[in-house]
Formats: C-alpha cells, structure tokens, sequence
C-alpha cells in the first residue's frame, strides 16, 4: 500500500524511485500496489487556492527566497528521475475532488493511469489543478475515464466521499503521519521520497520474511478445483 497526495512533491519523487526499485524486484509479478488516499490539508475549501511559495512562506514561516530554492531543488531531484517538474507559479488547494476520482478510476481499471495524469496535471502543466473540474475532466478524459460519469461525480460532493476518509483512517491506523507512506504487506512501512536502492531492500526484506500459509487439514473434507469437485462415496 502506498498513501500519496497529488499536492505532495514529494510523493510525485517518491513514486517514481518506488517504481524503478519495484521493475527491478525478482518478484514483480506477485506484487500488488494499492495506492490510497491521504490529504495534506483536509478540509481545505475548494475554493481556497493559492500560489504554492504563498503557502510555503505561511505555513513553514521561511523567507520567499528559501521557498523558491527548496522548489529549485525538488525540481533538480525530479529531472533526476525523468520527471517534469515546473519550479515556478505553481498553485495549491485542496485534493479532495481528485481523491474521490481515484476511487471512480479504479473501479473502472483506470487508477494509475489517472494518478499520473494528475501528477503532470500539477507539477509539469501551466494550467492549475484546483477549482477547476473542466481541467479534472480533461485530465480524467485522457485518462480513459467517461467525461459525463466524471462529471456527475464532481457535481455530488457526496460521491466517493466515504471511501476517501476510510483511506485516510486506515493510514493513520497504519501509522502514517506523513506523505509519502509506503507499507509493505501490512508489516514494513518505508516513509518518505527513499532512493530506489531502500525501496528494493525493503521489498526483498519484506518478500523474505513472509509468513507461509499453515495448512489446516485433516484429508476428509471434500473440495472443489480445476478438474472439478469431489464425488461423495456412499
């Protein structure tokens, strides 16, 4: 499981270091990734959308020029793994609409696909993310997600809603504090944007000291498999 936030730099970094320790993993393909919702600011209004040096300056008291050079860095740190990342004039608000089009795009199979879409949509694009559902469809559109099944979500602010804050209490439960949080088979939580080397040796800890099933049998109960199911002898 991974908490990520699409407003998070650090999470945009993140996924793409846990990605490339993952394609080099032995044991690919018996890896499910499940990534679930975490806000940075929870109950922030939708309409509440500002510069991101503003917030930075606000909510973490440094000066202007120490904001701008943290963002210079992010964005070295993002090239270094492929990534666009635009340094200046980017916006923040609240994510709660794009966590509850998570949901959707994963019941329709299109879960990562919009995920990245609104990862570029926020770092690498001119055109903010926020107060804006035109610019979620065209973003959840090339995603491959219906335009008006898209729409009539963000049009209900009750739709998803539940499963964004289930998301958000298993996390905590899981001890997440922070974005981003990965946990690996529910015993191994790796926080923070890791090398890719950290991410492979978590994965490789955490595949080797699985827990094997305790079979429970005593031969006499019937089952049923590929070649059909046992016939009761009288």
């Amino acid at each position: 499981m991974a908490s990520l936030v699409q407003a998070c730099p650090w999470c945009y970094v993140g996924k793409a270091r846990f990605e490339k320790a993952l394609a080099a993993f032995p044991h690919r393909d018996g890896v499910e990734v499940v990534h679930r919702s975490f806000e940075l600011d929870p109950g922030r209004a939708k309409d509440d959308v500002q510069p991101v040096l503003t917030m930075l300056t606000a909510k973490y008291g440094m000066s202007e020029a120490q904001a701008q050079a943290g963002e210079d860095n992010l964005g070295a740190q993002a090239a270094a793994e492929g990534l666009d990342y635009r340094t200046r004039d980017r916006d923040h608000g609240s994510t709660f609409d794009m966590h509850r089009l998570l949901h959707l795009a994963k019941e329709r199979g299109r879960h990562e696909a919009l995920l990245d879409a609104f990862y570029r949509g926020n770092f690498a694009d001119e055109r903010s993310v926020y107060n804006d559902d035109e610019r979620l469809v065209e973003l959840a559109v090339g995603a491959g997600l219906d335009a008006g099944e898209v729409r009539a979500i963000l049009a209900d602010p009750a739709a998803y809603a539940d499963e964004v804050r289930a998301d958000e209490r298993e996390a905590a439960q899981l001890g997440a504090t922070g974005v981003p949080f990965f946990v690996l088979d529910r015993a191994y939580g790796v926080s923070g944007a890791q090398p890719a080397e950290v991410f492979g040796q978590a994965l490789t800890q955490a595949w080797g000291e699985r827990t094997p099933l305790k079979l429970i049998d005593d031969g006499g109960a019937e089952t049923c498999g590929p070649d059909g199911c046992a016939v009761p002898q009288e």
